[in-house]
């Protein structure tokens, strides 16, 4: 890849500043492509842009900007697209900073003020290169001083039509899958984690090992429409099949392998919510989050059900003399003097009566059991 330094003034890059959401951000006469396609969204802090401002009002350095030149004479932001974004704003008249205990907006600094943000001069490296070259260099070069994230990366190199438009539904605060499923999905759109999110719920359904093989696989589609589709899916099957919203309970959930799963089978949402809500009030499960996963899938490891405290298996031990609940059946009997007396750090507390049939963690419930007669007890 080719490198070379060409200073460039605020003035030249805010000329034409256009930020038209979807349809792209653009600057220095439109001839720069300040969020080209690969690249994230503007995710700066207050405090990180407003810092930004402060250093050039201070006269001081920015770290270098890196712009690669297209054989059109156009150009594309591989590095510092955060703060250029920053400056841009401020000169639009999007922010104020606080200058010497004043909210000042650009408009509001005076004549000299102004002129001397606009010849602020930019270290700006032009880059020429293969697109391959481009997206390794994206990829090693330090982002503005925000690491990316995994699903950023992915961006960088299966960028193409697709994502474009895959970026427009998952990837914008307030956007048609933030709308739709926010309730039910946790992290930033802004960051990807939504888009994450949907791929690996697909990929899972698909069979794949991992979420870029589905981006390689589409990455020149024309659109993600079969993403936002199956998406819908999802979060229409849990409103249609959980109808009553518990917010901590709901959010986060592995909604899409559920889905995948489960998403056929008929359900009676009545005795389902009312199971629910019986769950939640059990004192014995102490993962109601885990609620819904066990009632679809019936398996009661995601409850986390109740254990014997250590109080507990002390009276039950001492109360069956240090011997195993399973009398004579115990393999461990001994063929002199009668029952065997086990230390209980070799035993295990066992339900005499289990949860599933109403059982409670309680010592009148509660039996110690050797651990080989405790691992045979489902076979007995």
């Amino acid at each position: 890849m080719d490198i070379d330094l060409h200073p460039v003034t605020i003035r030249e890059v805010v000329e034409g500043y256009t930020d038209d959401g979807e349809g792209g951000v653009f600057g220095y006469g439109g001839r720069l492509n300040i969020r080209p396609p690969y690249q994230r969204e503007f995710v700066y802090k207050q405090k990180k842009r407003d810092a930004v401002i402060d250093t050039i009002f201070k006269g001081f350095p920015l770290n270098v900007f890196y712009w690669v030149e297209n054989e059109d004479g156009t150009f594309e932001i591989l590095d510092g697209q955060q703060r250029t974004i920053s400056l841009s704003q401020y000169a639009n008249g999007d922010f104020s900073i606080d200058v010497n205990g004043n909210l000042r907006y650009f408009p509001n600094l005076t004549a000299d003020e102004q002129e001397r943000f606009l010849d602020y001069e930019l270290l700006v490296y032009r880059c020429k290169g293969t697109d391959s070259e481009k997206l390794e260099w994206f990829r090693t070069i330090n982002i503005a001083g925000e690491e990316l994230t995994d699903q950023e990366l992915y961006n960088a190199t299966y960028y193409g039509p697709w994502l474009t438009h895959a970026k427009s539904i998952f990837s914008k605060t307030g956007g048609a899958a933030y709308n739709l499923g926010d309730k039910y999905l946790v992290g930033e759109p802004i960051r990807q984690k939504y888009l994450e999110t949907a791929l690996k719920w697909i990929s899972e359904r698909d069979g794949l090992s991992h979420h870029k093989q589905y981006m390689a696989a589409h990455q020149h589609d024309q659109n993600a429409n079969e993403l936002w589709s199956y998406f819908r899916s999802i979060i229409y099957w849990v409103e249609d099949t959980f109808t009553t919203y518990r917010g901590k309970l709901m959010k986060g959930q592995p909604w899409g392998p559920l889905y995948n799963t489960y998403g056929a089978n008929p359900v009676d949402t009545a005795a389902l919510e009312a199971e629910i809500a019986d769950l939640v009030q059990d004192k014995e499960v102490t993962n109601n989050r885990g609620i819904y996963q066990y009632v679809l899938s019936r398996d009661p490891k995601h409850l986390n059900l109740r254990q014997f405290d250590d109080d507990q298996r002390l009276e039950m031990y001492e109360r069956q003399g240090g011997r195993c609940a399973n009398g004579t059946k115990c393999k461990d009997v001994d063929n002199g003097d009668g029952m065997k007396t086990f230390d209980i750090t070799t035993m295990d507390a066992d339900h005499i009566v289990p949860w599933s049939k109403g059982g409670k963690t309680e010592v009148s419930n509660g039996q110690m059991l050797c651990i080989s007669c405790n691992r045979s007890k489902g076979s007995l």
